[in-house]
């Protein structure tokens, strides 16, 4: 009886054994991104779902493994939207507060666990038996989806910016083709890995059902691939990394950027209002004193609309230095608003403004307001008037076209793509980030890296409580602040009109791969068509 107990208990750890293998390689993907940062695991950590669900093919089991993996990545690597809990300082209980933030980690956790799970479907239904091709799809399949995904409004966590800002030189390959440029090489090099190891295995089987007494010896081709490849793209983007950056004088541009460290929950207040003000025109006046070219304030610096900005003491001050000025505030558009940018010339005049083109679902706007309106209005007293800006904006300013982005807008790599190619010479990037542990900033930074590197061009970040930076078009950090800390610093960076392969074809490789990939199974399954008429 008690043999029997734990034949059935041993049964039952082993029918568990491949979910609970998928949700840890999944959670060992999710520790490459800040705060752990172990970016080297992103190499390996697909490589156990992938034998996984190549193995289960005949069970036809790879769905619940590929889905664990999913929430085990996007669950650790988003982990800091539970950062926005509690919301009382909106006036949102505590309890409400609660399930709001579960239901949106659990949510985009759910989502990425259905990712994963459309990937493993289709890379093992048309790869078949064929490691190769397994590959092929299983690279063009991810990327397919990463960019199909990165399309909608909820999109951060893409493989690529595992590497930023640890591993810049793979990084580079992102001015080759865009992010998916570094999500191929990852993907690849695990499919090869895996397809390596399931070949040794089936080497191992065939050498001990063997009747001959010696070993076999055979080459791991798989392996031998996956190194040389891995090699050879770190080469070609070391490449890119070694090129030197030109700094010519009369491109050069002095820019300074002022950290406020106004928390939140007190913005909404006259307290935090008066100590915004008070902030950013001292860092303003600081910064000018120190003949700064221009001042950048983070997203939403001076929490006013428009038509109220003009009697603040900062535009005064602007008014009087004749230091050019981005300050971050609200526009108008009618009975909505928008989270903007303005540039200040000289004269204290507006001159151009940016509108926040991508929201934060829930955060800015309600998706889908005719259903669930009434259910988030009860939950919060917030009213959901803020709109988009339009998806293709140009900033002009005094010094010339500026490539601008307004936080949550620094993962989506074609915004900053379509501004470079319109002549956008360097990038202002604005930012809050203050509802969120120090790994939000962190990751936030990563992608403003990656933005910098693809479109090769210099980045002056300005958040609210950090982390406000500057980047060279290389990825490299030349400064940056500390977290929860009033700061101002200042920086030069340059003017620059290159134009990448990414800037100038966009993302070619995606669909590169999916019509090779596609092509290649079209014309597998017509040989097999044609051998079985020929074998009847």
């Amino acid at each position: 009886m008690q043999k029997k107990q734990s034949k059935k208990q041993g049964e039952r750890l082993n029918a568990l054994l491949p979910y609970l293998i998928a949700l840890a390689s999944g959670i060992l993907m999710g520790l490459t991104v800040a705060p752990v940062g172990a970016w080297l695991l992103a190499w390996i950590a697909i490589v156990p779902l992938w034998v996984l669900v190549v193995t289960s093919t005949k069970g036809k089991n790879q769905f619940p493994p590929a889905f664990l993996w999913g929430i085990g990545f996007h669950g650790v690597a988003l982990f800091w939207i539970t950062g926005i809990h509690p919301m009382t300082w909106l006036g949102v209980p505590w309890l409400p507060s609660l399930l709001i933030t579960l239901f949106c980690w659990g949510f985009i956790s759910a989502l990425g666990g259905v990712f994963v799970s459309i990937w493993a479907t289709v890379m093992v239904r048309l790869g078949g038996q064929k490691p190769w091709l397994r590959v092929l799809i299983g690279t063009a399949v991810w990327c397919g989806l990463e960019s199909l995904w990165s399309a909608g409004p909820l999109w951060w966590s893409s493989l690529a910016y595992t590497q930023s800002p640890h591993n810049l030189v793979i990084v580079h390959l992102g001015q080759l083709s865009g992010p998916n440029t570094v999500t191929a090489a990852i993907v690849a090099i695990n499919g090869l890995i895996a397809e390596g190891w399931t070949n040794h295995r089936d080497a191992e089987g065939a050498e001990r059902t063997s009747m001959s007494s010696a070993p076999l010896r055979f080459v791991n081709k798989y392996w031998v691939i996956a190194t040389g490849l891995l090699i050879t793209l770190h080469f070609i983007g070391f490449i890119l990394y070694s090129r030197p950056i030109a700094q010519l004088p009369e491109a050069a541009l002095k820019v300074g950027i002022v950290q406020g460290n106004i928390p939140n929950r007190l913005l909404r207040s006259s307290e935090g209002f008066r100590r915004a003000q008070e902030n950013y025109t001292n860092g303003y006046l600081t910064l000018a004193d120190q003949g700064v070219d221009a001042v950048l304030t983070p997203e939403g610096a001076l929490p006013i609309f428009q038509r109220n900005l003009m009697q603040t003491a900062l535009v005064a001050a602007v008014k009087e230095k004749g230091v050019v000025a981005w300050i971050g505030a609200f526009g108008e558009r009618g009975d909505s608003y928008t989270i903007s940018l303005f540039t200040f010339n000289s004269k204290g005049e507006i001159v151009s403004r940016y509108d926040k083109s991508k929201l934060v679902p829930l955060g800015e706007y309600i998706p889908f307001e005719g259903i669930l309106g009434g259910i988030v209005q009860r939950l919060s007293p917030l009213e959901a008037h803020q709109v988009a800006g339009s998806a293709n904006q140009i900033f002009d300013t005094p010094f010339g076209r500026a490539i601008a982005s307004i936080c949550y807008e620094s993962a989506f790599p074609e915004q900053f793509r379509r501004q470079a190619a319109a002549g956008g010479q360097f990038i202002v990037s604005s930012s809050n980030d203050a509802h969120y542990t120090a790994s939000m900033p962190f990751q936030h930074h990563a992608q403003d890296i990656m933005r910098a590197i693809e479109s090769d061009r210099w980045s002056a970040r300005a958040t609210n409580t950090g982390y406000s930076a500057f980047v060279d078009p290389h990825g490299r950090t030349l400064w940056m602040s500390g977290y929860n800390t009033y700061e101002t610093h200042a920086e030069t960076i340059y003017r620059r009109q290159t134009q990448t392969l990414y800037v100038r074809w966009g993302d070619w490789l995606t669909p590169l791969l999916l019509i090779s990939s596609g092509g290649a199974w079209l014309v597998i399954r017509g040989i097999k068509k044609f051998s079985n008429v020929g074998n009847p």
